[in-house]
């Protein structure tokens, strides 16, 4: 069996420097995956948005308390969007020859994801499900946002694909 990768999405982080509900619903998907994944790096990705530390030093620390080792976590603190988190994934599986990444995020987000890592070459499994988010309204909007991103994502990675790939390691 081929060695996993752990990807951990980012989300908002609050003024008090905790994350945001979106947020805590993703490290707990990647604790677990974590949990059932004893040898496998977590990726946890997300740049510095409007307060504190960055997503992915969130992610870190978090994971960190429940256990998980250091030296198990990469960071990426770059990626501000799912696009940015997506190609530094490929990036970093396709250099460390990685056969599957294992993707933790709200389900809603989760097929968007995988579309744009397969559209690099990268084999992905969802991780453990999350619960729903919030309220139906607030389900209802994530939703219509992400179909809406989806698209725009999956069109910018046909047209850059093949740059982007170049630059990827063989």
């Amino acid at each position: 069996m081929g060695q996993n990768l752990i990807a951990i999405f980012g989300a908002a982080v609050l003024r008090n420097g905790a994350p945001s509900p979106t947020l805590a619903r993703r490290i707990k998907c990647g604790l677990q995956a974590a949990n059932l994944d004893p040898d496998a790096q977590v990726f946890c990705s997300g740049g510095v948005g409007r307060y504190g530390r960055s997503e992915a030093v969130v992610i870190s620390s978090a994971l960190q308390s429940f256990g998980v080792r250091a030296e198990r976590l990469i960071l990426d603190e770059k990626s501000t969007d799912t696009f940015g988190s997506v190609v530094s994934i490929a990036t970093f599986a396709r250099q460390r020859h990685i056969e599957r990444v294992v993707i933790c995020s709200d389900a809603y987000h989760i097929p968007r994801i995988r579309t744009l890592l397969r559209m690099l070459g990268v084999q992905t499994d969802p991780g453990p499900r999350t619960p729903p988010a919030g309220t139906l309204r607030l389900r209802a909007y994530m939703r219509l946002r992400e179909s809406l991103a989806f698209g725009v994502d999956v069109f910018l990675m046909a047209v850059r694909r093949r740059g982007i790939t170049a630059t990827l390691p063989k």
